[in-house]
């Protein structure tokens, strides 16, 4: 049985009003871990248990790190989760809370990311929070599951941070022949390495991560998700923070939904971009999710 669920599929009354089109939401906000990530997660972390691995280790100051935490618990593998320093108190209490380890280690998850490599024995799977094609695998699931719910539709709106949602979706695209289908790419001002990749013609590294949407904050996105800017329709869209959390709190009243501004880059496309929806009918819109945030940072966000 699959670590993740199969998540509601609703029409969005809200969002079809501000964008003037239809607009269907994918909800994986509401995945036990809280993201979407247990997806493909979880189908790296079953591939390593049933490859005899004894122990996972991930790097990540969020969603995935939690993803790995829930995924080791339901399989009786232990996990080690190494963070950087600016991971907050809550993130980690969601990894702990999972049962995990957490290790905290540099000022970002690049070194984070070089000390859990370290930490690997010949036992021991690492997970990687996006670049990985076991991930992708596992997060082209969520599209499977609109096809077979026989939705149809001309465009997908996601947030992109390192790039494993991107290629997830592009693979489940390509898997069920709508390899037509256009993707909108949405990051946050400060966290937009897609949009930097593709205007460079290259990937190309961030001098340093200054968005709110530390979720999104991969200094530099995954190979694969430029490689697919290169050969289906991709439409970078880049959302200030401002945008991404007033589209967090206006989903939380529409939809009684809370979601991190991560997730909102992509919503605000629809609530604030609709001029970016103009070409097409009918929208799926990835609702992401993210357990990080909390209502009370989300309206001290908002005040600030």
């Amino acid at each position: 049985m699959a670590l993740h669920l199969e998540t509601p599929l609703i029409e969005s009354r809200p969002l079809s009003q501000a964008s003037g089109r239809s607009v269907w939401l994918k909800m994986d906000a509401l995945q036990p871990p809280g993201s979407f990530k247990i997806r493909g997660i979880g189908a790296a972390c079953e591939h390593h248990a049933a490859n005899g691995k004894r122990r996972f280790v991930s790097s990540s100051g969020g969603n995935a790190g939690i993803a790995v935490a829930y995924a080791g618990r339901r399989l009786s593998i232990p996990v080690s989760v190494f963070v950087p320093e600016t991971t907050s108190d809550r993130a980690k209490s969601l990894i702990r809370q999972e049962g995990a380890e957490v290790f905290v280690h540099g000022a970002s998850w690049q070194e984070a990311n070089e000390r859990a490599l370290q930490a690997l024995d010949a036992e021991t799977a690492f997970i990687h929070p996006f670049d990985d094609p076991l991930l992708w695998t596992g997060h082209a699931t969520m599209i499977d599951e609109v096809v077979r719910a026989e939705v149809q539709f001309d465009a997908v709106v996601l947030s992109v941070g390192g790039g494993g949602l991107l290629a997830g979706v592009s693979e489940g695209l390509d898997r069920n022949g709508l390899q037509h289908v256009s993707i909108i790419a949405a990051e946050t001002a400060g966290a937009a390495s897609l949009a930097a990749a593709v205007k460079a013609g290259t990937p190309v590294e961030l001098p340093a991560v200054t968005s709110i949407a530390t979720s999104l904050g991969a200094r530099k996105v995954a190979e694969r998700a430029f490689e697919i800017t290169q050969s289906r329709p991709v439409d970078c869209v880049v959302v200030d923070d401002r945008a991404a959390i007033d589209a967090c709190m206006r989903f939380l009243d529409d939809h009684r939904v809370l979601v991190e501004p991560a997730c909102g880059a992509a919503l605000a496309v629809a609530y604030a971009h609709a001029e970016r929806l103009a070409p097409f009918e009918r929208v799926l819109v990835i609702a992401c999710g993210g357990a990080t945030a909390t209502l009370a940072q989300l309206e001290a966000w908002q005040a600030s």
